[in-house]
């Protein structure tokens, strides 16, 4: 059945990426939130591994993304919206954190938030939109932090779900407010909804426990 749901998910999220038009908006939003209530189904049907509170935080994420996408053609009540589910996801994973970040990987990212800060929010600061600046780099803040947390968890899809959450949503804003990106809406929906599958999928990853034991210190 998860296969099924899985199968469901890439081909109506093909459909509204690739065919359906821009116009009637009521449509098109229809068809957008379809996957994502897909994904949402495929995290419920998910077994725990990592634990009920894991998947219960995350679910809530998965549901308040899924408004947002919705509201993301009135750019600043989506702009909220994500923010408060990317709340959810740093709750969740900091729940399953188990390991510090490494510190090539801590360089990385604050080189990424540094970069896109004044890439995206310097210019609108420049420009006198500070109202809009300061939403930015509140933005940039929440979903850096949210890869922080998805790679302390070490868990694969957490980390590599919420990096491409990130792709996603440096691409839409680099377009939104820098310049003009070709096939904008391709990159941003392919990386966004796999970010949200791989990030449900990962309530099903094995945790693995080591105990104290002879055994399991001679390898």
């Amino acid at each position: 059945m998860r296969n099924f749901i899985l199968a469901a998910i890439v081909i109506i999220g093909s459909i509204y990426i690739f065919f359906i038009p821009a116009e009637p908006i009521g449509i098109k939003i229809t068809m957008k939130l379809i996957p994502m209530l897909l994904i949402l189904l495929y995290a419920a049907m998910t077994p725990p591994l990592v634990s009920t509170t894991y998947k219960r935080i995350l679910l809530g994420g998965l549901f308040v993304c899924m408004i947002a996408d919705g509201v993301i053609y009135w750019f600043m009540a989506g702009l909220v919206t994500f923010f408060i589910g990317h709340l959810f996801y740093i709750a969740a994973f900091r729940h399953a954190s188990r390991k510090p970040v490494p510190i090539w990987a801590a360089t990385l990212l604050l080189l990424y938030g540094t970069g896109i800060a004044i890439f995206v929010a310097g210019p609108q600061l420049a420009e006198g939109q500070t109202v809009l600046g300061i939403a930015i780099l509140a933005y940039i803040t929440v979903i850096l932090v949210m890869g922080w947390m998805a790679i302390k968890t070490r868990l694969k899809l957490a980390i590599v779900g919420a990096l491409l959450f990130m792709f996603s949503d440096s691409v839409l804003a680099i377009d939104r407010f820098v310049f003009e990106l070709p096939y904008r809406d391709a990159f941003v929906m392919v990386t966004y909804y796999a970010a949200q599958v791989l990030i449900a999928a990962s309530i099903g990853s094995r945790v693995v426990k080591y105990s104290v034991k002879r055994s399991n210190l001679i390898r």
